[in-house]
């Protein structure tokens, strides 16, 4: 009989007059017993789920960098990152799980994602790389796309944004999303949810859970939140999701628009930074100075002014959660790490890690999405 890695099963077989042996097996969530169809003395089954996985404790002020999937594969880049986080203030990494093409890229050992075809394993030893960072004190936080995926919305239209004529809609950069209603797919995300803390994630990270943004507007429907209003579609989402990982032991987070910390509308993707508090552990603000508009605060160009535009943001969003009776420990901004607008070096990006300290933070995210970060940015320890 052939067992799960991490499934045991300890059963006592019965002996019958008539010299059959009934063999009890088991599996997730059922028992069957093997043998002719007679009487048989009690056979006592005790089933053991798996061995939960063993997590870091979230760091009392969080300073990630984020990793690919692609480079999460990679032994030598990894490592080297790795080396990297171990070497300065950094203590925390952010991995996708699933990006932006919907893929999941490790064995999530569930058989309704298996048969998806959504897995695509790019690190084949994600528990063992984890335990490895684990064993270096580095705290793991698994990134999930949610209804950015142009590989569901493609295995079911029904469910997926469509132009007016019914065929897929597609964003600036061609990808295509999933109707933030559909329930069917917020149980698919839970799973993939449980996959990555099953494996060993200490964090949850949700990103693209929004409605789309980029491309023409003009041409678009939503077949199953068809006309509701966006903040409350995406409000429903986040009960359910805060509800149905609430008997998790790790935390969940969300990635955001950076403007919702001075917006208060919902910028018309359904985000509004109040509505989303309450559900998530931490709440990620992408400030990126590169992705505010001319007009904000009256810069020209805002991503030349990395102080000053992370400093007024996140010491807004401090402002409204105090006033929403929330501790700002929830908020963990995303800062640039990247060249757009202007060229980030080291300055640039110390800048805004001070502009988070001086708003009254301890905790940032760094982004590249190349993973080729401005080392000499980070302070050695």
């Amino acid at each position: 009989m052939s067992l799960k890695k991490h499934f045991k099963l300890f059963a006592r077989t019965a002996l019958y007059a008539g010299g059959a042996i009934f063999l009890v097996a088991g599996s997730w969530s059922f028992v069957k017993i093997y043998g002719p169809s007679v009487a048989y003395a009690p056979a006592e089954v005790v089933i053991f789920e798996p061995p939960k996985p063993k997590h870091v404790l979230t760091p009392d002020s969080v300073k990630a960098i984020y990793m690919t999937s692609w480079v999460a594969g990679t032994r030598e880049w990894r490592a080297d990152l790795a080396n990297f986080i171990k070497k300065t203030e950094l203590n925390s990494i952010v991995i996708d799980v699933k990006d932006y093409t919907g893929r999941i890229v490790f064995k999530t050992g569930d058989n309704f994602i298996k048969n998806t075809g959504s897995e695509e394993v790019r690190v084949s030893d994600m528990q063992d790389f984890i335990e490895s960072l684990h064993d270096a004190g580095i705290y793991a936080i698994a990134r999930i796309t949610v209804f950015q995926d142009p590989f569901y919305a493609k295995k079911h239209p029904e469910i997926a944004v469509q132009k007016k004529n019914g065929a897929l809609w597609k964003d600036k950069k061609g990808l295509s999303y999933v109707d933030p209603a559909s329930r069917e797919f917020w149980d698919y995300i839970v799973r993939v949810a449980r996959a990555a803390e099953q494996i060993g994630f200490d964090e949850l990270n949700f990103d693209y859970i929004r409605f789309p943004s980029d491309g023409n507007m003009s041409d678009i429907k939503f077949p199953v939140s068809i006309t509701r209003n966006k903040v409350e579609v995406l409000s429903e989402f986040f009960a359910y999701l805060d509800s149905q990982l609430s008997d998790l032991s790790v935390p969940i987070s969300a990635d955001v628009f950076g403007m919702t910390t001075t917006n208060y509308d919902d910028l018309n993707i359904g985000q509004v930074l109040e509505a989303i508090a309450p559900h998530f552990d931490y709440i990620a603000p992408m400030v990126y100075p590169s992705h505010y508009p001319p007009t904000f605060r009256g810069y020209k160009n805002p991503a030349a002014h990395p102080y000053e535009v992370v400093h007024y943001s996140m010491s807004k969003a401090v402002e409204r959660l105090l006033a929403a009776s929330t501790t700002p420990a929830k908020l963990r901004p995303w800062i640039q790490d990247f060249d757009l607008g202007a060229t980030y070096d080291a300055a640039k990006v110390r800048a805004q890690i001070q502009a988070v300290y001086d708003s009254g933070l301890t905790s940032w995210m760094s982004w590249d999405a190349g993973n080729k970060y401005t080392r000499d940015a980070y302070q050695e320890e």
